[in-house]
């Protein structure tokens, strides 16, 4: 009855698969595109010539052999190369095969499209090749059908039909010789173990083991064996779990499979992980990747891989992991279900290794991976399910159709025209409003374009004018270097050039500062930045340059655009008298771009600017968070204006967050970085019109406020 019941339903669904397959599947995205028919075949002489198969010899020998190759690329992951022989083959064949011959051949293609991951292209070439079966009368062709089907249903999370189609390929397959049920009786245990029913799945492998022990294949009963135990694991078991690996283990040893029994070495060493026994686990990861045919160009399956970086974490070779991580993930495939997992891993070993920004692109990874394959997952179900829909609502149609008689017809048909007509001036009707809407949308986009343009252009002109401070610090006789917040050296005259680097060809601007300097005195600098940016006051250190003994003073320039003067001298007594005069000697390290000092009259206003300064920064970081779903760390990194730094392993922007309350706000802010801040978000970010309206309020107070107190 159930054989009938999913007969029927085949029958009606056959013909509409083809419609519906293609343009459903089109606008998913996968790591390999799902293949279609191909419009033109090759010469069947020529493409047998090109694989090296005699053109002029026995079909059916070339046919099995371009299979047989076509099979060992599907191994591969080679698809391309898979489809090409399937052409071949499919050119030899004819244009109207013997039914035997073309179920063969839809048969291998509805395989290759399972393995690219198209289920729903698969299951049509399956259906297709079950109903060449029918028309042979080869009910061991049906049979394997029906297990295809079976699966592909499966994989589109169709658990009922592939229950009913599995149960169909048993009843045909049971009776037959050569074992041929074991392989539906496998895909049953694997479908109750998908839904969580270990003991019915245990019954399904222990027959599928029966089966095989007694068709004389000892290779998949203990590849059976081994599934079994992997289900038994899943539900806790360990100890039963180990008894039956390790028994699958003993048998395939007593063979030449070993890709079986890497699987089976990569699940006892998942179980000696569960019992926390890394001593066991380490031992089978080793037993496993000795049977790894490396020599071939064999790859290393991805679940024992990851067993080995899990075992390598235990041991507390990270480093280890995270290479090993790192080579298993090269070859992998965007969909491949082992992805997450790996990336995981890799994330974990970075972490053991301090490696926190790795650590954290890895777990991000990982997420989008996991993202990934749940979404090609809901595509999947979701076309499956709009076919089955179709299908539902022709199968609905068609019976409505056949009950009506001929004056219920016409008036149908005229319901039809009638419908069309009115589709037709609505469909003219709304592509005019959405022309109109275009031009619109074409005329928002060019202002939008040109405000990006201006915004682009205001924050370049807030920057650092080098030439400028270039002649500016020339016309100095003491030794003085203009550095941006992040310690990066914008300019420096030729007394600094001199004493930081004495007849060196290549200029010092451009480099950072703290690379100049040797491990100590690189660490004081970095402290000295990080002390200038908490109290603004000036920071005075001293280093060594080749050999010769120097000091400095650190200091704000104080026009707010966030540039640092670092002034230096020789070790001597200039230096000690400077020492003596703490406020003559900063007052000489000050470059001659600062502006007059506001007045008492001025308070009023310069508190207004300092307010008008917070929240504008916080009108961009509330914008950049509403417009990109990331936070204000993300906002330092990528607009280069402000400085990130580790505080106590925990990666900061403490200088923008100095601009977020008007209390942290500095004595001399740095305002044009606030509104270099503004004008990239107005230009990189996609705002609303209300938020973009709003962010550009603040930016023209705070510029309001610079013009009325001659701050530009």
């Amino acid at each position: 009855m159930v054989k009938g019941k999913v007969r029927r339903s085949i029958a009606v669904t056959g013909l509409l698969f083809a419609a519906f397959a293609a343009p459903v599947s089109a606008g998913v995205p996968q790591a390999q595109a799902c293949a279609a028919a191909t419009a033109v075949l090759p010469d069947p002489a020529q493409c047998l010539r090109d694989h090296k198969l005699e053109s002029g010899g026995d079909r059916a020998a070339s046919l099995q052999a371009l299979y047989q190759r076509e099979i060992e690329h599907v191994d591969r992951q080679q698809f391309a190369e898979a489809s090409r022989l399937l052409d071949c083959a499919e050119a030899v064949t004819g244009a109207e095969p013997p039914a035997a011959a073309a179920e063969e051949l839809y048969r291998h293609r509805g395989v290759l499209e399972f393995r690219r991951e198209c289920p729903l292209e698969a299951l049509g070439w399956f259906r297709r090749a079950l109903a060449q079966g029918e028309r042979g009368g080869n009910r061991l062709a049906q049979g394997k059908n029906w297990k295809n089907i079976g699966a592909a249903l499966l994989r589109l999370g169709d658990y009922r039909g592939a229950l009913q189609a599995q149960t169909t390929s048993l009843s045909l397959l049971r009776d037959l010789p050569g074992g041929q049920s074991a392989g539906t009786l496998n895909n049953l245990g694997d479908l109750y173990r998908d839904m969580g029913d270990t003991a019915q799945a245990a019954r399904y492998y222990g027959q599928a083991r029966e089966v095989h022990l007694r068709a004389g294949n000892p290779a998949e009963a203990a590849h059976t064996l081994e599934a079994w135990g992997a289900a038994v694991l899943d539900s806790g078991d360990v100890a039963g779990a180990e008894r039956l690996l390790l028994q699958s283990r003993d048998e395939l040893l007593q063979t030449d499979k070993h890709k079986y029994l890497q699987r089976t070495y990569a699940q006892l060493a998942r179980a000696a992980l569960v019992r926390d026994d890394t001593a066991a686990a380490a031992r089978w990861v080793d037993s496993g990747l000795a049977a790894v045919a490396t020599g071939e160009g064999e790859l290393v399956p991805a679940p024992l891989q990851l067993q080995a970086i899990l075992v390598d974490l235990k041991r507390g070779q990270a480093r280890a992991a995270r290479d090993r991580a790192a080579a298993a993930l090269q070859p992998m495939a965007e969909l491949d279900s082992d992805r997450p997992a790996l990336l995981a891993a890799l994330a974990s070993a970075h972490e053991a290794l301090r490696e926190w920004p790795q650590a954290m692109q890895a777990l991000r990874e990982s997420e989008r991976a996991a993202r990934v394959l749940r979404e090609a997952q809901y595509d999947r179900e979701t076309k499956w399910l709009q076919v089955r829909f179709e299908t539902a609502e022709r199968d609905r149609t068609i019976a409505a159709l056949a009950a009506q008689n001929r004056v219920r017809s016409l008036a149908l048909w005229l319901t039809v025209v009638s419908a069309l007509a009115a589709l037709l001036g609505l469909t003219v009707f709304f592509l005019r409003r959405q022309h109109r809407a275009r031009v619109r949308e074409a005329a928002r986009r060019a202002r939008l374009d040109e405000e990006i343009d201006y915004y682009r252009r205001a924050a370049a002109e807030l920057g650092v004018d080098r030439a400028r401070l270039q002649a500016a610090l020339d016309s100095r006789e003491d030794a003085v270097l203009v550095l941006d917040g992040a310690g990066q050296v914008l300019a420096a005259n030729r007394a600094a050039s001199e004493l930081v680097q004495p007849g060196a060809a290549a200029p010092v601007a451009g480099r950072g500062f703290g690379e100049l300097l040797a491990g100590e005195d690189a660490q004081r600098f970095a402290q000295a930045l990080e002390h200038l940016e908490e109290s603004s006051a000036p920071q005075r250190l001293a280093f060594s340059f080749g050999g010769e003994r120097l000091h400095a003073q650190l200091s704000e320039s104080g026009q707010g655009e966030g540039s640092l003067v670092l002034g230096l001298q020789r070790a001597g007594p200039a230096a000690a008298a400077d020492a003596a005069h703490p406020n003559e000697a900063e007052a000489a390290e000050t470059v001659a771009l600062d502006v007059a000092p506001a007045g008492p009259g001025d308070e009023a206003l310069r508190t207004s600017f300092r307010r008008a300064l917070v929240e504008l920064m916080l009108a961009v970081v509330e914008a950049w968070e509403r417009s990109t779903g990331q936070g204000r760390l993300e906002l330092a990194e990528k607009s280069r204006i402000w400085r990130v730094t580790v505080d106590d392993g925990r990666l900061r922007a403490r200088a923008m967050e100095r601009y977020l309350s008007l209390s942290k706000l500095p004595r001399q802010p740095r305002w044009r970085d606030v509104l270099r801040s503004g004008y990239y978000v107005l230009a990189e970010c996609a705002l609303d019109e209300s938020v973009r309206g709003e962010l550009q309020r603040h930016v023209d107070a705070v510029l309001a406020y610079t013009r009325r107190n001659a701050l530009v």
